[in-house]
């Protein structure tokens, strides 16, 4: 019911606190089972200071465009590309659907195809509803990769695009995009990869040694790569990001904006309003902690993935779905639903939907709490 009259400042707080007390907190220890995290502090306050900034309309903050610009440079230059073209985002969902638009628009096809992984995010489904593009699942190896024998099989005069994933969401994996690349490359399609959570991975763990294959654009097949700073790059929510390797897919999804301050503007991002306190943001956690910052923080994350592994083999009726690739480890057990219920009944934040629970070794998580974990866990497992 809207008030007839307002509340002060200190109702309305306490009112919330009391609303909001049965959300788990990332400061907690207790959600392990999200690809988000809590903030970095300075990323925390470049919010508060830029609020008010709407990269929806740049004429008015002509400063925050161009810092956007740099941002979107600086991801662009982490994935192997010197001049990128794209924008900071609501997150993973919308900079998937602004690549299947684009591949979409570009391909001009009556009967449009998209062939990508069964393990790709929800947010395909998305696109395809909202853009009439046809899905075309491909399968799977035993690795959980993409069979990319069976992504060639699927093409067809209609398709228009092939995604690849790099760090799927359940499992983290990555598929093999070398051999995608090639093959969209030889067919003469554009690639997506959905790095939403691997492209502030990936080339940290390559760096400290772990093999893993190419993803970015490195790879000449690669046209256009999803990235998310609001996971490990610490970002407020929301703060995803897409970049395409040539101006003409972003031009290719472009509207114009023409009653804004600045005149005639060209929008390709889904939403029109959106906040510029998040591009600055990423700006500013991206100059603050540097290539070696992030990689420690991956490392970090890494190495307690394969601890937390070893761990979970020691557990009798656990079993690993397979051997982490990034820092996310997944597990299964005997009366997994009933072992799942339990778990959420002592407060962690899990889900166990696919078959099988997922933790993501995220910044906010310790291994303390991973050993308040286990002892549940362990408990848990005994008594069913």
């Amino acid at each position: 019911m809207f008030p007839r009259r307002g509340a002060s400042e200190k109702e309305v707080l306490e009112e919330l606190e009391e609303k909001t007390s049965p959300d788990l907190t990332f400061d907690s220890g207790r959600i392990l089972g999200s690809m988000c995290t809590y903030p970095h502090p300075l990323a925390i306050e470049v919010v508060r200071r830029y609020i008010d900034r709407n990269l929806g309309d740049p004429g008015l903050h002509v400063g925050s465009q161009r810092v956007e610009d740099e941002a979107v440079g600086m991801l662009s230059e982490l994935l192997g590309l010197k001049r990128g073209y794209g924008h900071i985002v609501s997150g993973g969902t919308e900079a998937n659907i602004l690549a299947v638009r684009a591949f979409r628009n570009i391909a001009k096809t009556e009967n449009p195809e998209l062939i990508l992984p069964a393990s790709a995010h929800f947010s395909f489904l998305k696109a395809s509803e909202m853009l009439g593009v046809k899905l075309v699942w491909a399968k799977l190896r035993e690795d959980y990769s993409v069979d990319v024998k069976d992504v060639e099989a699927k093409i067809t005069d209609n398709t228009i695009g092939i995604v690849g994933i790099a760090g799927t969401t359940g499992l983290g994996v990555v598929d093999d995009i070398p051999a995608l690349s090639d093959l969209a490359l030889e067919y003469g399609l554009p690639l997506h990869v959905d790095a939403a959570f691997g492209g502030l991975v990936i080339p940290f763990a390559k760096k400290l040694g772990y093999k893993i294959p190419d993803f970015d654009f490195r790879l000449k097949g690669v046209k256009s790569i999803t990235i998310d700073p609001h996971k490990m790059g610490m970002v407020p929510i929301p703060a995803g990001g897409i970049i395409f390797r040539e101006k003409r897919f972003l031009e290719a999804i472009s509207v114009p904006a023409p009653y804004l301050a600045g005149g005639k503007v060209w929008q390709a991002t889904i939403t029109g309003t959106r906040p510029g306190a998040s591009a600055l943001a990423v700006w500013a956690m991206i100059k603050h902690l540097g290539f070696e910052g992030y990689k420690e923080i991956v490392r970090r994350a890494m190495e307690l993935s394969r601890w937390f592994a070893s761990e979970l083999k020691r557990i009798p009726g656990v079993y690993l779905i397979r051997e982490p690739v990034l820092n996310i480890v997944s597990f299964g057990t005997e009366n997994l639903k009933e072992v799942e219920e339990e778990l959420k009944r002592r407060g962690w934040g899990i889900s166990a939907h696919r078959g099988y629970v997922r933790i993501v070794m995220m910044p906010h998580v310790k291994k303390e709490h991973l050993e308040a974990f286990l002892e549940d866990l362990r408990g848990v497992v005994k008594a069913f």
